[in-house]
């Protein structure tokens, strides 16, 4: 059963999905089939009443970083020339089309350009897509690993909140959830969920260490975390939405395939412990 505070009106319902793990930037027929998927998780999860769904990091394709480097025999700058840009766009263009026909708030993993400048490094993104279709508001990861930071993306600068019926919702993504002033930091703004969208470690049997992390930022916090990684890292730690006490309250079967996990979740009204937890970090 979903595990919802007594106090906590349910205002929201969200699905949180597992994909499958696709790594060739140059695969755009791997595209068609991400974006299939996609597509196909976003009606069951319309299906399943769910108002928002959240997907993984680089939802469509996360390139290792050797298919990428500019000199095959060793890891170096990356070359995005080699990215499949006009598949991966437009697969988003048809996930945009597919939340507007369902209505249904959309949080897809997905590399951005930089605009002014498409030689520079992109964004590791999530974009927030509203129930018409429109990319309403968008999080470049922040805190990047190392491989990232030296051969793959450029970092991002600020944190994301958005409103989602009266709930606020914060976002996430990469390894960020190593970082607890990442979710303190978002939880001082008053946000009542943090959506973390991962690609997981580089070793799948390290996955649990994420998940872990999300579940204590729950329980410190005292907020809702939706957990999105891919179903390669299933067997080890799947995909769910954490409640504000560090319990599960909904998750992804634990099997290397792809799937929703849905539940109900609410606004976190202020509460003695919650003031004095934010007044006591504002002077440190």
């Amino acid at each position: 059963m979903p595990i919802t505070p007594d106090h906590s009106p349910v205002q929201l319902r969200l699905a949180v999905a597992q994909t499958t793990f696709r790594t060739d930037p140059a695969d755009a027929p791997a595209f068609q089939e991400a974006g299939a998927e996609v597509r196909r998780l976003m009606r069951q999860a319309r299906a399943a009443g769910a108002d928002l769904i959240q997907f993984p990091e680089a939802t469509l394709c996360f390139p290792d970083k050797r298919s990428l480097s500019r000199d095959r025999d060793q890891v170096t700058e990356a070359d995005w020339t080699r990215f499949a840009w006009e598949s991966s766009q437009s697969e988003v263009d048809q996930i945009r089309a597919t939340a507007r026909s369902l209505r249904l708030w959309t949080v897809l993993g997905a590399q951005q350009r930089n605009a002014a400048d498409p030689s520079a490094r992109p964004a590791s993104s999530l974009l927030v897509i509203d129930p018409t279709g429109t990319i309403v508001a968008r999080y470049d990861e922040r805190l990047l690993s190392r491989s990232k930071q030296a051969y793959l993306y450029a970092a991002g600068t600020e944190g994301v909140v958005i409103d989602v019926q009266g709930v606020r919702i914060a976002l996430a993504s990469g390894l960020e959830v190593l970082f607890p002033q990442v979710f303190s930091d978002y939880e001082s703004k008053g946000v009542d969920c943090v959506l973390f969208s991962t690609a997981g470690p580089g070793e799948p049997a390290e996955a649990d260490s994420l998940a872990s992390s999300a579940r204590t930022h729950a329980l410190q916090n005292g907020i809702w975390v939706g957990y999105a990684v891919p179903s390669d890292k299933a067997p080890y730690a799947a995909a769910g939405i954490i409640a504000p006490g560090g319990a599960w309250a909904a998750r992804c079967p634990s099997e290397v395939t792809p799937a929703i996990a849905v539940t109900e979740i609410g606004t976190r009204p202020d509460s003695a412990g919650r003031t004095w937890r934010r007044d006591l970090l504002e002077r440190l």
